[in-house]
């Protein structure tokens, strides 16, 4: 039996058609990392496209409690229950850590990858990612990361 040439066309259109789908017509596929070594670099604050102003920084400090337990020159805060946030590009060093994502990173979801000795890790309060807005992360940040 002779079957119409209409249906061995269709036939090869779909088969074709069956061909090119499988030979990437639905887009490439590209592997997707399960464990990422070393850093990603960052040019602006962790978690957001906020430019931070160091004035408005201050102001965020003191009215967070921030000078309630941390030393810092440019706030003229003296306390020693956290560590001293004059030294936090030692910190940042000593994490392997950029200062700014280091800071970001100890603000939002503490404790950081470095503590220093005679600190406990635990006391830092978990909720400021939740509690600042990230216009007053950016100008926290930008405040502790200012060059003096």
């Amino acid at each position: 039996m002779r079957r119409p040439a209409h249906l061995a066309a269709l036939a090869l259109v779909l088969l074709g058609v069956g061909i090119a789908a499988g030979c990437g017509s639905q887009g490439e596929a590209s592997p997707t990392a399960e464990t990422v070594v070393g850093t990603v670099p960052s040019t602006t604050t962790p978690g957001s496209n906020v430019k931070g102003n160091p004035a408005a920084g201050k102001v965020v400090f003191t009215s967070a409690g921030c000078a309630g337990c941390h030393t810092y020159t440019p706030a003229g805060s003296k306390a020693n229950v956290g560590p001293d946030l004059d030294k936090l590009p030692e910190y940042a060093s000593k994490a392997g850590e950029p200062l700014v994502p280091f800071t970001h990173g100890a603000i939002v979801s503490p404790p950081p990858k470095y503590v220093p000795p005679g600190y406990p890790t635990n006391v830092m309060p978990t909720t400021f990612g939740q509690s600042l807005s990230q216009q007053q992360l950016a100008d926290l940040v930008a405040f502790l990361t200012q060059k003096s």
